[in-house]
């Protein structure tokens, strides 16, 4: 069985978000899908197949379990289905969280995901208060992640999360971030050990509330992303309407041939 690894919101290799990708036939059991998953131990491991609608069903996985939304591993797909199997675009795909677009863009691939506007947060739970030596300036949610806004994009990179203590979060994740320099209106990271990734190097899907927070902070719909990880990885955003549109490219970083059980 054919595998591909695929490194996302990067123009070259050894940055971005890499993922593994498989087209499959059907799906494998999830027993299985989970077993890959560990064995790639990359942050997403991506299994797709076709629809008789034309359109195609994905998941992810972590190397620990099943998620319901991941932005990198999606266009991590679409690249694959691009460059190697001809599909035609636009691509559909049919996913826990609904359904995801991706398009071929003259900046490489644009994702249309759902918006998920930030959600009021009184405190932290303690699992995530316990990395901050300060209290944030402002603190959020979604359905599956955690926001800080911390006061400076030096914050931001120099901040050290307590990994043990995030841990007990299980999937739901913390993100920070904070107002951009230079070419970034925004930057952030994302930590979530629970669910076996420790830090993402880029994210896509906590754009999906990043990008309408920043926008009604910042007066404007479009805008330039960084995450500020060691491997980093640009974004183009956009909010439009109910959906949030994000610009990317990704590169194939290698092909290999699994022998399963």
């Amino acid at each position: 069985m054919r595998m591909f690894q695929v490194d996302a919101f990067t123009d070259r290799p050894f940055a971005g978000n890499p993922a593994a990708v498989l087209v499959l036939d059907d799906w494998l059991s999830d027993d299985l899908m989970l077993s890959i998953a560990q064995e790639n131990n990359l942050a997403e491991t991506a299994f797709t197949r076709p629809r008789p609608d034309g359109g195609w069903d994905l998941r992810w996985c972590t190397p620990a379990m099943e998620v319901d939304f991941c932005g990198h591993a999606t266009l991590a797909t679409a690249h694959i289905l691009f460059t190697e199997h001809d599909a035609p675009g636009p691509l559909v795909f049919h996913t826990r969280i609904g359904t995801l677009q991706v398009s071929r863009a003259e900046a490489g691939y644009q994702l249309d995901l759902p918006s998920l506007p930030p959600e009021p947060l009184d405190a932290l739970p303690p699992e995530a208060a316990s990395s901050f030596a300060t209290p944030p300036r402002r603190i959020f949610r979604n359905f599956e992640n955690l926001f800080a806004e911390l006061d400076s994009a030096d914050a931001i990179r120099s901040f050290q999360p307590d990994l043990a203590a995030l841990s007990g979060l299980g999937r739901e994740g913390l993100v920070i971030t904070a107002r951009g320099e230079d070419r970034a209106d925004f930057i952030s990271r994302y930590f979530v050990p629970g669910a076996g990734i420790p830090e993402d190097p880029v994210t896509g899907s906590i754009h999906s509330t990043l990008v309408p927070y920043w926008a009604e902070r910042l007066g404007r719909d479009r805008l330039t992303a960084f995450q500020a990880s060691a491997r980093g990885g640009w974004l183009g955003c956009e909010l439009a309407g109910d959906r949030v549109i994000l610009t990317g490219q990704a590169v194939t970083f290698m092909e290999g041939r699994i022998f399963l059980p």
